[in-house]
């Protein structure tokens, strides 16, 4: 009897050793998974596949029958690129009815717009209606969307005045700077082009969202202190676009000339514009209003000024616009002379602002309606409809977020209400062009500052500052090197913070201390959850980097070596015992280079001297190759690779229990 209970508690120990026996068993079996997990491709099949990817993306399996297959290619390569293939073929009499109403109300506001806008690129009124036609056309074809109405918009017009007059006079050689126009044109749209076809869509990326916010409300500003040439009907007016010289020029002209019938005139019809604007937001089945109150404010202008003569009491009007179709304009482009590198560079920056714009309304649009936007097919229906532009007259064009609102206010199903826009600007180009000699340009200026505090969007900017405030400090760099600079310095001042970011992310990146939550096998940050309970004898750190590189591998090892230090000091002054193991947590390190792979190895090399094992846990495809191509793993030795942090604080813990025991 008095035997029988050591003979029962020996077999509990035997049992219990079995179990040990089998984690421990189990835990090595899974860290040869990781181990011996199969290399990742090399740097050539990468580059081959991505190409591959990129120029012949994968298509789901036609019929078995060769013709059958062909011709099925043959088709879903037409209604790739020509979308109007595909949903042409469900077109009903029901959804025309919609688009005919949507086109004709974006017509009304596109007319006015079309002219005010090529005032601001600084080109005849012709072109901005030209500008609404072959476009729009074009895209009604290729482009994925249903409710983006194409057409000349405020901050691309901006920002050719402000870039094209360093290559051209537009007052001493008019005819010298449309063709450079055209042939900035012609170069935006090939980018475009380029930019969809190879996938290169992360390239518009680089204007973040936060700068695109403070980028829109500069040059909203901008453009609207330009439109007090208008507004007090100066002659003579600054070619620069900062504020200091725009309102310097303001000061200087308005003692000289100005004219209070033009400033009456056109304050009038502002506030007129502002109301409709207001009740149409406020009343969503009024949103007729603001649609046709430009067109409006045109024929009753033109009216009064026709009627009372007033042109002779100093009210300045369009005069002549040339009438008729889009006449070409092929000859006219300028490859050859000195200025074709900088033609390329402005119409780099115009395609990357248009199709940042247009990627950015479309997108929100498609939204609401439920459906999908393609950004690669949407660049290239927008470089095609450039380069078509370019070959007609025409200037960069691009999606325009006020008469995209309109047009999905009016009710529009497809992009057939942009055929009904083009067609209805046609017959204005045809028919109705002599009968705007009389318009004032100070109904002009009061349209497209009417339609500029959609640009500015304080609620955006605010939210911004509470989310992010390097964002912000992007936003702001944005807004501020447009206002006082110019558009290009603008949009490098954001391009640049926003870099500064990332690369301040990524050389400087966070290391968390983890623990184990209560009562489960989930490893979490401290700080983050402080009920999180640390090991005795084991630090887990979680190295929060995608890439352990030269630019942050010294770092990261001086921050370990930190924290490891500190809780060593932690451990001697609450008498327990030190850090017996430190266990790095890889999951998040998705590539290491050799400026990572040495830091690791000292990094070991200091551990051991102060009896610290070192652990790795969860370590990628990539990263794991490369450890064994240094021999890494060897050093450490191999039983130190888990595949998760349970796994090795358990095992650490067994080991532990195990070295007790056999004391």
């Amino acid at each position: 009897m008095g035997s029988f209970p050591i003979e029962t508690l020996s077999m509990e120990q035997q049992q219990q050793q079995k179990q040990i026996d089998l984690e421990e068993a189990g835990r090595t079996e899974r860290a040869k998974w990781l181990i011996n997990s199969p290399d990742p491709p090399s740097l050539c099949q990468e580059v081959v596949s991505a190409i591959k990817g990129s120029l012949f993306p994968r298509r789901r399996r036609q019929s078995s029958s060769s013709t059958r297959r062909t011709n099925g290619t043959v088709i879903s390569i037409l209604q790739a690129v020509f979308p109007i293939l595909n949903w042409g073929r469900n077109y009903k009499a029901s959804k025309f009815k919609d688009d005919l109403l949507a086109g004709l109300t974006l017509a009304s506001l596109s007319i006015p717009q079309s002219i005010g806008y090529a005032n601001i690129a600084k080109l005849d009124p012709q072109y901005g209606l030209y500008t609404s036609v072959v476009p729009p056309l074009i895209y009604a074809v290729m482009g994925s969307s249903r409710d983006l109405a194409i057409g000349p918009v405020a901050v691309v017009s901006m920002l050719l005045a402000s870039t094209v007059p360093n290559m051209v006079d537009p007052v001493a050689d008019p005819v010298a700077y449309r063709n450079q126009v055209f042939t900035v044109t012609f170069f935006a749209g090939t980018f475009q082009a380029i930019f969809g076809l190879f996938r290169l869509g992360f390239l518009v990326d680089f204007l973040s969202h936060a700068a695109i916010v403070g980028f829109m409300a500069g040059a909203a500003i901008v453009i609207g202190l330009q439109q007090l040439k208008g507004l007090f009907g100066m002659s003579h007016f600054t070619t620069k676009t900062d504020v200091v010289s725009v309102l310097e020029s303001v000061f200087k002209s308005v003692h000289k000339e100005w004219y209070p019938l033009n400033f009456v005139l056109g304050c009038l019809f502002l506030i007129f514009l502002l109301v409709a604007r207001f009740i149409g937001r406020r009343n969503k089945k009024l949103f007729w209003l603001p649609a046709i109150a430009p067109l409006l404010s045109v024929i009753l202008a033109t009216l009064i000024v026709f009627l009372t003569k007033a042109d002779k009491h100093g009210v300045k009007i369009v005069k002549h616009i040339k009438g008729g179709l889009n006449p070409s304009s092929v000859h006219q482009l300028q490859f050859k002379g000195p200025h074709v590198a900088e033609a390329a560079k402005v119409g780099l920056i115009s395609a990357i602002v248009a199709l940042t714009e247009a990627i950015a309304v479309g997108r929100s649009f498609a939204s609401i309606k439920g459906y999908h936007l393609d950004g690669n097919k949407e660049m290239v229906a927008m470089g095609c409809m450039n380069l078509a532009g370019s070959l007609t007259s025409c200037y960069v064009a691009t999606g325009s977020f006020s008469r995209t609102a309109v047009n999905f206010s009016a009710g529009c199903q497809t992009v057939v209400s942009n055929i009904v826009m083009a067609i209805t600007v046609v017959l204005a180009l045809e028919l109705f062009t002599r009968l705007l000699y009389y318009t004032p340009v100070a109904i002009l200026a009061s349209i497209i500052l009417s339609a500029l505090p959609g640009l500015i969007d304080i609620n955006e900017a605010y939210h911004i500052w509470k989310v992010d405030k390097l964002d912000f400090l992007a936003c702001v760099g944005a807004f501020l090197g447009v206002l006082f600079k110019s558009v290009e310095i603008g949009l490098l001042v954001a391009v640049a913070i926003s870099f500064a970011k990332v690369l301040l992310n990524a050389i400087r990146p966070a290391i968390a201390q983890l623990g184990r939550l209560p009562r489960t096998d989930i490893f979490c940050e401290i700080d983050q959850y402080p009920m999180a309970i640390k090991t005795q004898g084991i630090l887990t750190l979680r190295l929060n980097s995608g890439l352990l590189c030269f630019a942050n591998a010294n770092f990261l090892r001086e921050r370990i070596m930190r924290c490891v230090t500190e809780e060593e000091d932690e451990a001697e002054e609450t008498a327990k015992d030190g850090v017996q193991v430190l266990i790095l947590d890889m999951s998040n390190v998705m590539n290491i280079d050799t400026s990572g792979i040495v830091a690791l190895e000292e990094l070991q090399s200091k551990l051991v001297s102060l009896g610290i094992k070192l652990a790795m846990v969860n370590l990628r495809r990539q990263v794991i190759h490369k450890l064994k191509l240094a021999n890494f793993i060897e050093k450490i030795g191999a039983e130190w690779i888990f595949l998760s942090l349970a796994e090795a604080v358990d095992a650490f813990l067994a080991a532990k229990l195990e070295s007790t025991n056999n004391c």
